[in-house]
């Protein structure tokens, strides 16, 4: 379904997003009424009682949604969509997993990868995710272009992004576990990357592009090139990312290779710091815990993924407790199999249930995981809040489904019944969802085009 551009931009309009059934606005601020936005940034929250005081516009009646701030998820894998529910990699743990697939991930092309990206921001999208990180580490030949490619994608949609830089030195014949096609050289890597922040780091009109640097893992790159990620980071004032104390077995890996517990070898590289963020933490113990609070490094929480791979859970409680920065991802669909974050937030509630009391983490505690935790996980100021001067990124939903009637409390019956998609989404003050459809592609074309890279790529 397309739309005009008339009727998907409120650019130079004031748009009151009138009346919401509930409101979730991340800050405890009352916006019972609903916010106005004008251009791409909200310039009104209209009180209980209140009408706004701007001139108005434009209306949108929110009266059956609820309304909250965009979604954001802070770890992904997009190419990995190519292998959901792939037989060989089907009840492996980890390492096992991870060399199951990675010859079949070798064979990735450019065009496949393109296809692989647009499909799992648009099913984020229609999930209510309006940013997104994705850890791209895999550069066979020919790939060399990837992240540019992630980048240009991205634009196109309109939807705000982070792409980490990933990368691997370490193949199976110098002690890591992925074949050597995939692997590059740290000078190729440390260009690409420089070349890479220049070209795209918040450098559209509208700063939805933003790159980080990201190695994926310790087991999968050098020494050097963690230092040197480290200080090309804090050159540029971009984010850190890679996957850390995800199993037990990645911790004794590190002590084997490193003599060094996982965050021990972190810090020692210089990547203990508020610019890192870590996917899964899992395994970390109390004292480590404080550490990351103390140093303001951010974990992304990935319930689904977690379970599927059988990791573990994570400490959330703990580490926002200790000031650790926290939010959700939905991780590598290989991994979890849906790029749905609404669905992952129930997850996340459900797996925490498992470590804590019902009253210790709430339904609450999931919203804020993935909108302003996850935020402030990858340090976006102006975005995973309702507030006036933040971006006008929206998800709104309807209780429209079986699963919710009988529902008495809007908000909770998201999260609790299970909410999976949204029926309107607001990206910098355009609409790219209304009726929950995609507005500005045709979704079965792209579904096509994606399975069919999906069965070149897995024959």
């Amino acid at each position: 379904m397309s739309t005009s551009a008339a009727e998907s931009s409120t650019t130079g309009r004031n748009l009151w997003i009138k009346q919401p059934l509930a409101c979730f606005t991340a800050n405890n601020s009352d916006a019972t009424n609903g916010v106005v936005i004008c251009g791409d940034q909200i310039i009104e929250m209209v009180a209980e009682g209140q009408q706004p005081i701007s001139e108005i516009h434009q209306i949108f009646d929110a009266r059956e949604h609820v309304l909250l701030p965009g979604l954001i998820n802070t770890h992904h894998h997009f190419y990995q969509t190519l292998t959901r529910a792939c037989p060989p990699a089907l009840n492996k743990k980890l390492f096992p997993w991870l060399q199951t697939l990675y010859p079949i991930w070798a064979k990735l092309t450019p065009e496949a990868h393109a296809t692989a990206t647009e499909l799992a921001m648009v099913e984020l999208m229609l999930s209510g995710c309006t940013t997104a990180a994705d850890h791209h580490y895999l550069f066979p030949h020919g790939m060399e272009q990837a992240i540019d490619q992630q980048a240009e994608v991205a634009l196109k949609l309109g939807m705000r992004a982070t792409f980490t830089r990933g990368s691997m030195t370490l193949s199976q014949k110098d002690g890591g576990l992925p074949p050597e096609t995939v692997v590059q050289t740290e000078q190729q890597i440390l260009d690409d990357s420089e070349s890479l922040i220049k070209h795209w780091h918040q450098q559209d009109e509208n700063s939805l592009v933003e790159i980080a640097l990201a190695p994926c893992s310790p087991f999968s790159v050098t020494q050097d090139i963690m230092k040197a990620s480290a200080v090309l980071a804090e050159k540029y004032n971009v984010g850190l990312h890679t996957h850390l104390a995800e199993t037990e077995d990645e911790n004794d890996f590190c002590l084997k290779m490193f003599g060094l517990r996982p965050l021990d070898y972190l810090e020692s590289v210089g990547w203990l710091n508020n610019r890192t963020w870590l996917a899964h933490g899992i395994h970390f113990n109390d004292e480590e815990i404080q550490r990351l609070g103390k140093a303001g490094t951010g974990i992304c929480h990935c319930p689904s993924s977690n379970m599927v791979l059988a990791s573990g859970i994570c400490r959330v409680r703990e580490l926002v407790q200790a000031g650790a920065p926290v939010g959700l991802g939905v991780d590598g669909s290989a991994s979890n199999d849906h790029s749905n974050l609404m669905q992952e937030m129930r997850q996340a509630l459900l797996i925490q249930r498992l470590r804590y009391e019902a009253d210790e983490f709430t339904h609450f505690d999931a919203l804020t995981l993935a909108t302003k935790g996850s935020a402030s996980v990858l340090r976006r100021q102006n975005i995973g809040e309702l507030a006036v001067g933040k971006k006008a990124d929206f998800a709104l939903f309807k209780l429209d489904e079986p699963r919710f009637s009988g529902a008495h409390d809007p908000l909770a019956a998201l999260v609790l019944c299970g909410a999976s998609q949204a029926d309107a989404v607001m990206i910098n003050g355009e609409w790219k969802v209304k009726n929950k459809e995609w507005l500005e592609g045709d979704i079965e074309a792209l579904m096509a085009k994606h399975q069919q890279a999906a069965k070149t790529l897995y024959s």
